[in-house]
């Protein structure tokens, strides 16, 4: 028992970094995504009255009166912005409606208070306003998840979709994917010859090729992606190339920056080695009598490769696979900078709810599904091929 206790001891270091590096970022993450006080917090009686609320009226006075006053609290307090935006990002038009009450509501008095808030907007009559600030007071919400994937909640509580205009979060993630997957092939087809290259060459050719894959790995990935933006724009050295060759006119010079076509190539480039190094793991621990013997019992060199080699590469196959999909599918700094608005990903979505919108709760639920896609993808690959087969390094 004793022994048992000191081996489960040495666990504990490990256990604990995973736990904070890992487990609590991740467990953060999800619980921004569902859960927001922000509103209840500032307006706790409005949040309260709100509560039991059917939607098919107008609140009753008291409401009016509690929403008054915690508003010019509020403001007040300097806190009355920041429920505003919360509550626009449901509707529209609500941060104005809001910061416009404030500034113009004077009374103290019950009566005066409820009459005074009718008169300064139209809207105060309006359902929608009131349906949206009872939205925005709940702690807990699906909101965040449901505009993730472009889908929302109706007048009666039902999950309806977005307006076509609106529908961008699907598109994107799909966009993701099939460039995720894209990348990974252009990987493995360019990959999988140099690796085999790499195996097969003598000891010193085969060092030179490693250092060759190896020094853009270890150079900066801004700087490698800074170089593309030179190698493929407009006046860049690749049109100019392909112009002194007259395989483009000067002024039909290829458009290969700020589009897809630069994200494939900046992406497939900065992805490579992570499919080269398994495959030559992998490869370069291949006996070489295999294929002879192939060869000798009658097989062609394409059915050699077919029959004996191909099936002993499949571990590095699909540990280099595996790693540039996942990889890809979170790739933040080359699509932002080489893509443009064409060749945004998910990823750059995330960043700019984040750092520019700062709709932390709707970052975090793109980041949550995608990290469930990730896993739903991983468990499909450990099923079909089996991740205890993969050769890593």
């Amino acid at each position: 028992m004793v022994e048992k206790l000191k081996a489960a001891s040495l666990a504990i270091p490990l256990t604990a970094f995973v736990a904070v590096t890992f487990l609590l970022p991740i467990g953060g993450v999800i619980t921004q995504s569902v859960y927001d006080d922000t509103v209840a917090s500032v307006l706790p009686r409005t949040a309260s009255a709100l509560a039991d609320w059917d939607g098919k009226i107008l609140p009753d006075e008291q409401t009016f009166v509690a929403l008054g006053e915690e508003i010019q609290r509020a403001r007040e307090d300097r806190t009355l912005g920041r429920v505003a935006s919360r509550i626009n990002r449901i509707q529209t038009g609500t941060r104005s409606l809001l910061t416009k009450t404030a500034r113009n509501i004077r009374s103290t008095s019950s009566d005066e208070l409820y009459a005074e808030i009718l008169s300064v907007d139209e809207d105060w009559s309006s359902l929608e306003i009131w349906r949206t600030i009872k939205e925005a007071t709940r702690r807990y919400t699906d909101r965040h998840f449901l505009q993730a994937v472009d889908l929302q909640r109706d007048a009666n509580g039902n999950i309806v979709s977005v307006s076509e205009s609106n529908q961008i979060y699907v598109t994107l993630f799909i966009r993701t994917f099939l460039v995720s997957l894209c990348v990974t092939l252009l990987c493995l087809i360019i990959g999988y010859p140099m690796a085999f290259a790499m195996a097969e060459a003598s000891e010193r050719t085969r060092r030179w090729l490693l250092i060759l894959v190896l020094i853009p790995f270890w150079t900066s990935l801004l700087v490698r992606t800074s170089a593309w933006i030179v190698l493929l724009q407009q006046q860049g050295t690749l049109n100019s190339v392909l112009v002194w060759l007259g395989l483009v006119s000067d002024d039909n010079r290829l458009v290969m920056i700020h589009n897809m076509t630069g994200t494939l190539i900046a992406m497939t480039h900065v992805l490579l080695p992570f499919m080269v190094l398994p495959l030559y793991s992998v490869m370069q621990s291949i006996p070489k009598d295999y294929t002879r013997a192939a060869a000798a019992l009658g097989a062609n060199p394409l059915q050699s490769f077919y029959r004996v080699y191909w099936p002993q590469s499949l571990p590095g196959v699909g540990a280099g696979t595996l790693l540039v999909f996942i990889l890809s599918i979170g790739y933040y700094i080359t699509p932002a900078l080489v893509g443009g608005a064409q060749g945004q990903l998910i990823s750059n979505l995330i960043a700019f709810h984040l750092q520019s919108s700062l709709n932390w709760g709707l970052a975090a639920a793109l980041s949550t599904i995608l990290l469930l896609l990730v896993f739903v993808l991983y468990v499909i690959f450990d099923r079909v091929i089996g991740v205890d087969r993969l050769k890593l390094g």
